[in-house]
C-alpha cells in the first residue's frame, strides 16, 4: 500500500475483499499497490466498487467477501471467586503488567476508571479508524494512532477533544473495557476485574455501504467489517510486542452468517494468533439462542427433501440468509411465496447465481450458490430477499437420499433483522455466532450469577461439525459497568460474559506470564485451566451445548493447580 493509494481503504468507491495469500505475493500481484498485510496468511485489497456487482460470489471466493459484525451485549465477581482469590495474599491479581485490548465502538478515555489516582491514563495506545490524519499506525494506512502522551495531554487540557477527539459514541466499548478493566469503585457497586492492567483500545470504523448493501444489511445499524477487526486485532498484538507485554484480546462483536465451524478467515486468523505466546483471545457467543433465526434438519432419504417454513414480518427490510450443507451432499432448493407463487427446484451446479421476481409480490430474490466453497469444501446456498413480502415463505431443501444431508440455514443476528423474521420451527442450538466458533480462542457465554441459571437468550452450541463451544459460562446479567455519562447502569449479555473473562485472563497472565510462573502462557494454556477449574452444576452433564464445561471459577482453577483438586 502507497501513500497515493490508502484512500482506497475509506472511500465508498472501493470495496474490500481478504485474500487468504501465504506469503505468495504473486496473489497481489494483480492488484497492484492497493493492497494491506494483516500477516503472512492474510491480506486485505481494495477494487473499483464497480466490480462488487451480485455476481461477486461468481467471481470472489464467498469467504474473500468480508462478513459484517454487531455487538453482543444490551443495556460479578464474587460468583467468579475472585474475591476467595484476592483474600490470598500471594494471589491479589489485578492484571498488573498486563495490556486488555479491545476492538469496538471505542472508549470515553476521560472517564475517571479508565485513569490512575494521579489523573494520568491507563490506555497505553489508541487506534481510530474512522478520523483520518497522516498519524495513521505503522503499515495499516488509515485512521489514527493516539499515544499515551498525547491522551495526557488531553486530559490535562479544558477541552480534550481538540488534542484528541477520538469519543465512543455508542458506549459498547465504554462499557466493555471498563467491566474487564476498570478502577473499581465500590460506592456505585462497580468493580473492573483487570484494575491494574493498561489498555489498548482500537475504534472500528463502520462497514461500507457495499458491503451492507450485499449482505441487504439496514443502514442504520452499527456494524463492522471482518477485515477492519482483524486488521485491529494485528494492531493491538503488535503493540503488545512493542511494549513488550503479554496482551488479552477481548472480542464483543459476532455475525451468524459464515461456516459456524471454526474455518472462516476471521476465525482462523484469531485461532492463529491465540497460539502466540503471552496472547489470549476471548470472545463473547453470542445472544440467538432464543431468536428463532436457526433452522436445521437432516433431508428426509424417503422423500428426498425437508420443508422450511420462515415468517417474514410487516414492513421487514431486505436481508439474508445462508444455508450450510454437509461436505459430501449436493443441495438444491424450490420456493413458494405467500401468495403461492411457485419457483422449481434451483439446481446450481458447482456455482450458479439466478434472479428472481413475483408476479404478485414486489419482492426479488438472489440465489447464489456454490458446491464447494474453497474455504470449507462445504455447500453453500446464499437467498437474499429485497422488498419482501410479508407472510409464510415455504423453501423445500433437496439433497442426494444414498447419505445422510443435514444442513443449517441461519438469518442476520441482532438488529440486522427484527424479530418479526423467523422460522417456524427454528433450533436453538449451534447459534454461537462467528467467531466464538474458532477453535483455539476462549468462547464465552453468559449465566445470572444471583440464580446461577443460564442467559435466556444466550447462544448455545456446539459449532457446525460437533466441537464443544461454548467453553465455559462467566457472570453477563445485570452486571454493572460504566456509561457514556461517566455514571454506572447494569448490562446483560454474552459480551459482558466475555469483558469478565478477558478481566480474569489478565489476572492469569500476571500470575503465569509476567510473574514467571508459567511464562509459555498462550490462550489454550488460559482456556484449558479456566475448564479445569469451572464449577460444575450436579444437575447437568458436561460438557454440554448450554454450559460448555461449566462456570467460571477462578480459585478452583489455582485449586486444581495446587494440585488440591
Amino acid at each position: 500500500m502507497t501513500a497515493e493509494e490508502r484512500y482506497k481503504i475509506i472511500s465508498e468507491d472501493y470495496t474490500d475483499f481478504i485474500i487468504k495469500y501465504n506469503e505468495d505475493f504473486e496473489r497481489l500481484e494483480g492488484f497492484g499497490d492497493a493492497f494491506l498485510i494483516i500477516n503472512r496468511q492474510f491480506a486485505i485489497v481494495y477494487q473499483p466498487v464497480t466490480r462488487f456487482t451480485d455476481r461477486a460470489i461468481l467471481e470472489f471466493n464467498y469467504a474473500s467477501i468480508p462478513n459484517v459484525f454487531g455487538l453482543t451485549s444490551e443495556a460479578s465477581i464474587d460468583a467468579s471467586e475472585i474475591t476467595t482469590l484476592r483474600n490470598i495474599p500471594n494471589l491479589d491479581l489485578r492484571g498488573e503488567g498486563t495490556l486488555v485490548g479491545f476492538v469496538d465502538t471505542g472508549i470515553d478515555y476521560t472517564n475517571m476508571v479508565f485513569r490512575n489516582e494521579d489523573g494520568t491514563t491507563r490506555i497505553a495506545a489508541l487506534w481510530d479508524q474512522t478520523i483520518e490524519s497522516e498519524n495513521f499506525p505503522q503499515g495499516l494506512f488509515y485512521g489514527t494512532e493516539y499515544t499515551r502522551e498525547q491522551i495526557n495531554e488531553a486530559l490535562n487540557s479544558d477541552n480534550p477533544l481538540d488534542i484528541v477527539p477520538s469519543i465512543d459514541e455508542n458506549g459498547h466499548g465504554t462499557m466493555i473495557a471498563g467491566i474487564a478493566a476498570g478502577i473499581e469503585s465500590p460506592e456505585d457497586n462497580f468493580y473492573g476485574i483487570a484494575s491494574r492492567a493498561e489498555l489498548v483500545v482500537v475504534k472500528l470504523k463502520e462497514a461500507k455501504s457495499s458491503i451492507r448493501n450485499f449482505f441487504r444489511l439496514p443502514e442504520d445499524v452499527i456494524g463492522f467489517q471482518e477485515n477492519d477487526i482483524m486488521a485491529g486485532v494485528s494492531y493491538l498484538i503488535r503493540t503488545a510486542r512493542q511494549l513488550g507485554r503479554p496482551i488479552v484480546i477481548c472480542i464483543a462483536l459476532g455475525s451468524s452468517f459464515g461456516s459456524h465451524d471454526g474455518r472462516d478467515y476471521l476465525s482462523e486468523y484469531l485461532s492463529i494468533q491465540g497460539t502466540g505466546i503471552g496472547n489470549a483471545i476471548v470472545i463473547s457467543a453470542g445472544n440467538e439462542g432464543s431468536a428463532r433465526r436457526h433452522y436445521s434438519a437432516v433431508v428426509d432419504p424417503e422423500q428426498g427433501y425437508d420443508t422450511v417454513e420462515l415468517n417474514v414480518g410487516e414492513n421487514e427490510g431486505s436481508f439474508s440468509m445462508e444455508l450450510w450443507g454437509s461436505g459430501i451432499g449436493v443441495y438444491s432448493i424450490d420456493i413458494l411465496s405467500p401468495s403461492g407463487e411457485f419457483i422449481p427446484r434451483i439446481v446450481g451446479g458447482l456455482e450458479g447465481s439466478r434472479e428472481i421476481s413475483f408476479l404478485f409480490e414486489r419482492t426479488i430474490l438472489k440465489v447464489d450458490y456454490q458446491l464447494n466453497e474453497l474455504q470449507t469444501g462445504d455447500p453453500v446456498i446464499l437467498v437474499r430477499f429485497t422488498d419482501p413480502a410479508p407472510g409464510v415463505w415455504r423453501f423445500r431443501v433437496y439433497a442426494r437420499v444414498d447419505v445422510l444431508a443435514p444442513f443449517h440455514i441461519w438469518l442476520p443476528m441482532g438488529d440486522f433483522i427484527s424479530d418479526r423474521t423467523f422460522f417456524l420451527r427454528p433450533d436453538q442450538y449451534t447459534t454461537i455466532l462467528q467467531p466464538g466458533n474458532a477453535l483455539v480462542p476462549m468462547c464465552v457465554t453468559a449465566y445470572n450469577p444471583i440464580n446461577q441459571s443460564l442467559y435466556l437468550n444466550a447462544s448455545k452450541g456446539y459449532t457446525r461439525l460437533g466441537v464443544v463451544a461454548p467453553d465455559f459460562a462467566a457472570p453477563g446479567v445485570g452486571i454493572v459497568g460504566p456509561t457514556l455519562t461517566q455514571e454506572f447502569g447494569t448490562f446483560t449479555g454474552t459480551g459482558v460474559a466475555a469483558a469478565h473473562t478477558a478481566g480474569v485472563a489478565a489476572m492469569l497472565l500476571e500470575w503465569g506470564y509476567v510473574r514467571s510462573n508459567l511464562p509459555r502462557m498462550n490462550s489454550t494454556t488460559i482456556k484449558l485451566l479456566l475448564i479445569r477449574g469451572a464449577n460444575r452444576l450436579l444437575r447437568e452433564e458436561y460438557p454440554n451445548q448450554d454450559w460448555g464445561y461449566g462456570m467460571l471459577d477462578v480459585f478452583n482453577t489455582f485449586q486444581v493447580i495446587r494440585g488440591v483438586i
